[in-house]
């Protein structure tokens, strides 16, 4: 059973790299010239449909105040929103409708708000789902410090890059006897060759000098090795970038130590997972952290990678602002950079003032404080 179910991870899989571009100064993550969708949009002044999943829990508000700063900024983008269903869809064996992902398919763009599947209840992971489905390959979360908003450490510039689509996260589970269950881990030369091109890709067009692969190979010779192997090939096709393995425990040590050590990260998904976090935790939290997955045919979907937070959902407390900066990549990815840069702006300014703030800032705002404070930069 576990190899027919491995045969079809691999099987579906296609070729199709889609790679980063152009150097920006608050990161972009994707090349718009790369894009045949970008190429497209930014030659047309009529609306682009993007598909936006407000989410759960205080997804909805932090996603209104996406669109009413898109609003006063006049951003052309129609959005084509999509909610969780509250039965599960037989054609995904999840909470999300088919519908839903063939509007991303469609429009090669799309930004997520929070989403949450209940624990153990048998639920396929929506999250997991959108990976799957649509083949997003690498999640890419830049981590820096934001000027005028102060903690631990200072000028933080690193890049985390997760391979998105396998690892110990393929879903591939069973009990092999009463009280004893198995969960495969799978690792592809396909899958690993093509999230390290896509790091080394990244760090060559964004100006970055060395890629750390991350790995437990010491432990998991056979899978981590593989993926090392990988990397080491890729890595020879770009002698100006210094590369380097490091441990994921050694790396944890090294990251809380001294963030500077390193500068684009690539790794296996469950590492990706526990780094990027860690990371987004050296410049203020989730809540600050862009995020954008990267997936076969030149489809983008950027996303806010905190919780729901359904303890405050309905209270106007949320912090939109990673929702905010996730939507800014999503337009650097559609050649709208100058809309970008305003909008941006406004956001780093208002944080920097720090006259409006959230809770989880240090503040008292409200949502549609924080909200009409970055309109008003605009």
């Amino acid at each position: 059973m576990a190899s027919q179910l491995l045969r079809r991870v691999i099987g579906s899989r296609s070729t199709t790299h889609f790679l980063s571009g152009a150097a920006n100064p608050f990161p972009s993550l994707l090349s718009s010239s790369s894009s045949p969708a970008a190429r497209i949009f930014s030659s047309t002044s009529t609306p682009i449909t993007a598909t936006l999943f407000p989410g759960d829990g205080i997804g909805p508000e932090i996603a209104e105040s996406v669109k009413q700063i898109f609003r006063e900024a006049e951003v052309p983008i129609q959005w084509e929103e999509h909610y969780v269903g509250e039965q599960i869809d037989p054609r995904t064996q999840s909470f999300l409708t088919w519908e839903s992902l063939e509007s991303v398919r469609r429009n090669k763009v799309g930004l997520k708000g929070p989403m949450a599947t209940p624990i153990g209840k048998g639920h396929r992971s929506l999250n997991l789902t959108l990976r799957k489905e649509l083949n997003l390959y690498a999640n890419v979360r830049p981590c820096y410090s934001l000027p005028g908003y102060k903690t631990r450490y200072d000028d933080v510039d690193l890049v985390t890059i997760r391979e998105n689509t396998e690892g110990e996260y393929s879903g591939l589970e069973h009990q092999v006897v009463r009280g004893v269950v198995e969960s495969l881990k799978i690792i592809t030369r396909q899958a690993s060759l093509r999230v390290a091109e896509y790091a080394f890709h990244y760090a060559q067009a964004h100006g970055r000098k060395r890629v750390s692969a991350i790995h437990k190979a010491n432990i998991m010779q056979k899978t981590d090795g593989l993926f090392l192997k990988c990397c080491r090939e890729v890595a020879e096709k770009y002698p100006d970038i210094v590369y380097e393995e490091v441990v994921i425990d050694n790396c944890c040590m090294m990251l809380v130590k001294n963030p500077a050590l390193f500068d684009v990260l690539v790794m296996p998904n469950l590492y990706g997972d526990i780094i990027s976090d860690l990371c987004a935790g050296l410049i203020g939290g989730l809540g600050l952290t862009p995020s954008c997955n990267i997936g076969e045919g030149g489809i983008a979907l950027a996303e806010a990678v905190h919780g729901s937070a359904p303890d405050i959902a309905g209270k106007n407390l949320a912090n939109p602002t990673a929702l905010l900066l996730s939507a800014v990549t999503m337009l650097r990815h559609l050649e709208l950079h100058d809309k970008a840069d305003r909008i941006q702006d406004a956001i780093l300014k208002t944080i920097a003032e720090g006259k409006y703030r959230t809770a989880d800032l240090g503040g008292k705002s409200t949502t549609t404080d924080f909200t009409q404070a970055i309109i008003d930069h605009l």
